[in-house]
């Protein structure tokens, strides 16, 4: 089935109102809600006193009309009587003070007593609703993150030191802690990685980033048993927060979960700008998809502008249902707009919903109910439809949190660079994946691997045997620098990359913000291509076995090699020694899938976003128009336009100014 709903806080609102509001759901074409993932101070209004009465009186409003519920365990936000009761509950933050009371995920995930009491309000919730015939699912917490520096946190990183290490000794040696005269004699004296601390041991930072994760997989997997003992026919759930957020690998928090679920919102108050970039929420669905390498749900997709204290540039007519269906495009088999009505009070007054704060439904209603009219005719065409993707990019979460610790240059940011090079296929319709780099490869013909920093040998192996059995790939520059410890590796960079690549790097160059060296093509496909340039960082190549892609046109090392690629049993290696601009990905992207023997999609205007998933041998294609023109798309066989029920043009059709295509292939 596919899901079509949205967000819902009854306990706002008059009880009067609830049965309108179910009526005008179902006209929507809704047939699930989310509900009470903020109601904990509703549910236990007093320690050990549970009123779920209102909450069943809604559920049932909303089962008469034929919606489904998704329930949220309440724990993001603890009520009042428990956080003054346990004030050493709240999580410290990085500049070693304790946050206040008002905002929400003010708790620290390792602590005994908030772990007992979501215990007890989990469990109560789980044993109440098991059984009702309404109820399909729950979400666990709201959007979970944030590290935790207290006390507590010391102790519990100590003793995840110890597990993971066994000896000091062996903690000593591996983050070298006789530099600044650090060795450690006893676990008590291990800190935090506090900012007041100056810069921390690059090994003691990155281990505290993955103990932190760790922490919050641990507090989320404490709820994930409750719900699986007490209710093992529902789904279950948690709602990530896209490629963006970076303080949790996602990878761990998705693994016990039945489907990812994520919050999609391309226009918030934090980006204040009137354009989305169409690939940032691309990339963003396609990571969610590869964190368990299945189709996803989105709980929170914007209905209307997003801001707290701002009110963000508000969705422009057909934007609501154009941002949706790509979600759908990218492999969502839910959609839950958030929120049903704009909040009278409270911080997210100006978070708007599909209705204003009267209650009243106007322009975004009639749009979403308008896409329930068509959803209700595909839905079960497009439910269970998979992505297929030829090409991968690895996501690594260790390179990540390493780069949080040391940038290396002030102008790289590890997300923007992962982006840029996604931007490049995406552009090209070129469906792609988000893997782990521990992930299978036998897939792919094709795998991006970005500042792959962080390589252990199982991770080299992988990617070995990757090009070994013929598939092509791209290592960009930073990699192979560490070893898991986060320690400089002792041989030559790219380290246990150098032979698969090749290619050892003879020296770099940080380059000052602004600065930019040419780049000079050396191969046929690539020297009509205009004037790319390297940015950030230079690694000035020696090729050892590997052949010249790209060389560097000034500086010292003018004439030097930029890219390489290397021939390594059936496959290529590419060594991409540089940062570069927009002009540089794009040439590559179209040179690297030549390579590859992969094609996109569909030929389209860069305007429109062409992708597609398959419902067993059956193609869909979805077409997007971003922009504020009409499009013309050349089609490359028959198709059937879903959403019509027509057959589809022969030969092209006309996308109007942000409005979409579904088109099912005809055999």
């Amino acid at each position: 089935m596919f899901y079509f709903g949205v967000d819902y806080y009854p306990e706002h609102w008059p009880e009067e109102r609830w049965p309108e509001d179910a009526r005008l759901m179902a006209e929507a074409g809704f047939n699930v809600v989310r509900l009470a993932e903020f109601a904990w101070s509703k549910l236990e209004p007093r320690q050990g006193e549970y009123d779920f009465a209102w909450l069943d009186r809604a559920i049932a409003l909303l089962h008469e009309r034929g919606i489904r519920v998704i329930l949220g365990t309440p724990t993001a936000s603890p009520p009042p009587w428990l956080m003054a009761g346990h004030p050493d509950i709240f999580r410290v933050g990085e500049d070693g003070r304790r946050v206040t009371f008002g905002n929400r995920r003010e708790y620290c995930p390792n602590h005994p007593v908030y772990h007992e009491y979501t215990r007890h309000i989990v469990t109560r919730m789980a044993a109440h609703y098991a059984d009702h015939p309404a109820v399909i699912g729950w979400q666990i917490d709201n959007e979970l993150g944030d590290r935790c520096y207290c006390p507590l946190c010391a102790r519990a990183f100590q003793d995840w030191l110890r597990r993971r290490y066994g000896s000091l000794d062996v903690l000593n040696q591996r983050w070298g802690t006789t530099f600044w005269s650090h060795v450690y004699t006893d676990w008590e004296q291990i800190p935090l990685p506090l900012a007041t601390g100056g810069s921390p041991n690059p090994g003691l930072a990155l281990d505290f980033f993955r103990f932190s994760s760790d922490s919050t997989v641990a507090y989320q997997q404490l709820q994930v048993d409750i719900l699986r003992q007490r209710c093992p026919r529902h789904v279950i759930t948690h709602n990530f927060m896209g490629f963006r957020y970076d303080r949790i690998n996602y990878f761990d928090l998705a693994r016990p979960l039945d489907v990812v679920a994520w919050d999609n919102y391309p226009r918030t108050q934090w980006a204040m700008q009137a354009g989305v970039d169409p690939s940032q929420m691309a990339l963003a669905a396609d990571t969610m998809r590869g964190l368990k390498g299945r189709n996803f749900w989105v709980m929170e997709q914007q209905a209307g502008s997003g801001g707290w204290e701002i009110v963000s540039v508000p969705p422009r007519p057909g934007e609501l249902r154009l941002w949706a269906y790509q979600a759908i495009a990218h492999g969502a088999d839910a959609i839950l707009f958030f929120r049903w009505r704009t909040a009278r009070w409270g911080t997210e007054q100006y978070w708007h919903g599909l209705l204003d704060h009267d209650g009243h439904p106007g322009r975004r209603y009639q749009e979403i109910k308008g896409m329930g009219a068509e959803i209700r005719r595909v839905g079960e065409h497009i439910a269970g439809a998979v992505v297929k993707a030829a090409v991968a990019i690895i996501l690594s979460y260790d390179s990540r949190f390493a780069f949080q610790v040391q940038a290396n240059n002030p102008e790289f940011n590890y997300p923007e660079h992962l982006q840029q090079i996604y931007r490049a296929f995406h552009c090209r319709h070129v469906p792609l994946d988000i893997v782990a780099p521990d992930a299978g490869l036998s897939n792919y013909r094709l795998v991006v691997a970005p500042a792959l920093h962080i390589v252990s040998e199982a991770i080299a192996e992988n990617l070995k045997r990757f090009v070994q059995a013929g598939g092509v790939l791209v290592v960009t520059p930073r990699s192979g620098v560490k070893d898991e410890s986060n320690t400089v590796v002792n041989e030559r960079l790219p380290g246990l990359l150098a032979r698969l690549c090749g290619v050892q790097v003879e020296e770099y160059d940080s380059l000052p913000p602004g600065a930019s060296r040419p780049l000079a093509f050396a191969v046929p496909e690539l020297t009509a291509v205009g004037s790319p340039r390297a940015r950030v960082w230079c690694d000035i190549l020696s090729p050892a076995g590997a052949e010249v892609v790209a060389r560097y046109g000034s500086d010292y090392y003018a004439g030097k090699a930029a890219i390489t690629r290397h021939r390594f049993g059936k496959g290529w290696a590419v060594y991409v020694g540089t940062v570069g601009d927009a002009p540089l990905y794009e040439a590559l992207a179209g040179w690297l899938l030549g390579l590859a023997g992969v094609s996109p999609c569909l030929g389209a205007p860069r305007e429109v976003e062409v992708t597609e998933r398959w419902q067993g041998q059956q193609r869909l294609l979805f077409l997007l128009n971003h922009s504020e023109q009409e499009q013309t798309v050349a089609l490359d066989g028959h198709y059937t336009d879903m959403l019509s029920g027509a057959r589809a043009p022969t030969g092209s059709l006309a996308l109007a100014p942000r409005d979409i295509r579904v088109l099912m292939s005809i055999p």
